[in-house]
């Protein structure tokens, strides 16, 4: 069985930032991770707020330019999925596929998936006209009508891109008021292919073989109504991906739940990224996260006699 002095447990911005500062303190490090490095900065189309590039960046590139500031670090990958987690003192055994590695630091940054709307015909309808990211979809829905429903900086930005494809966009939220950015409001409620819904609920998304429509309820008037068209985009929050983490770490409905150190209620184990239960979900939230959670890793571990 292999043991390490830390595991990474997620290759977003947060797990790679936190590998990066542990490697950099001469800490046997591994990082699994089930897909390619990046998280759900690959399925970005444009980052505008990271500080350092003025002009914005796509989301891939930000992911390749944070793996490769790893590149000339020994750091083990292991690229299968975390089953579960056995908590020792002072070694943690992490099942990984069907093997099993120890560490006596861990790093939680699985980071968060898109949350579902919850209502009939969405499960049977993803893949088939419903979807949870514009960059992955986008070009299916070209020249399309398509809606985009929430109303965070999420469902804005998606927006914005999806509006370079599709030929109409219905801007859908349950509130009359958006919780994004401003300066996306702006962009969105000004733009001639965005239609905005307020104060509007999908009540049921129909089709039989593909989406055909959306079952409106307007929440003002009353109303209900059906509207067609041919996608759905889905961004009303996310969920923390936490599925493999023990009953006996501390958490809610909201994630993972740590001191401003990223320490969990379990001595060696840290959380950092969209794991946890907070309320800034950004790409530069997650490296600060990183780092400190891997500087107070490292200062566990010299504690323990590294």
């Amino acid at each position: 069985m292999k043991v390490y002095d830390a595991v990474v447990i997620g290759g977003g911005p947060a797990g790679m930032t936190a590998a990066l500062y542990l490697l950099r303190s001469g800490v046997k490090t591994a990082m699994v991770e089930k897909l390619s490095p990046g998280g759900q900065v690959l399925m970005t189309s444009e980052i505008e707020n990271y500080p350092g590039f003025p002009s914005g960046l796509q989301g891939w590139e930000l992911a390749d330019r944070f793996a490769a500031h790893l590149e000339s670090y020994p750091l083990e990958r292991i690229n299968d999925e975390v089953r579960g987690i056995e908590f020792g003192t002072p070694v943690h055994t992490i099942k990984v596929g069907d093997e099993d590695i120890q560490a006596r630091a861990i790093i939680l940054a699985t980071g968060s998936r898109y949350r579902k709307l919850g209502v009939p015909g969405e499960d049977r309808l993803v893949g088939r006209g419903v979807s949870y990211c514009a960059l992955c979809d986008g070009n299916f829905f070209r020249e399309r009508d398509v809606a985009v429903i929430g109303g965070g900086n999420s469902a804005l930005e998606e927006a914005l891109y999806l509006a370079r494809l599709v030929n109409k966009i219905y801007l859908i939220h349950r509130r009359e008021d958006f919780r994004g950015l401003l300066c996306y409001q702006e962009k969105c409620f000004s733009h001639e292919k965005i239609e905005v819904l307020r104060s509007t609920v999908v009540e049921e998304i129909v089709g039989h073989s593909s989406l055909e429509s959306l079952a409106l309820h307007d929440l003002n008037t009353g109303e209900r109504k059906q509207l067609v068209v041919d996608g759905a985009f889905i961004f009303v929050g996310f969920e923390p991906i936490m599925d493999f983490v023990p009953e006996t770490v501390t958490k809610d409905r909201n994630g993972v739940i740590t001191d401003v150190e990223m320490r969990t209620n379990i001595p060696g184990v840290f959380a950092a990224g969209d794991i946890r239960s907070k309320m800034c979900r950004q790409v530069a939230s997650a490296v600060g996260d990183g780092a400190t959670a891997a500087t107070a890793a490292f200062s566990y571990l010299e504690q323990l006699g590294q």
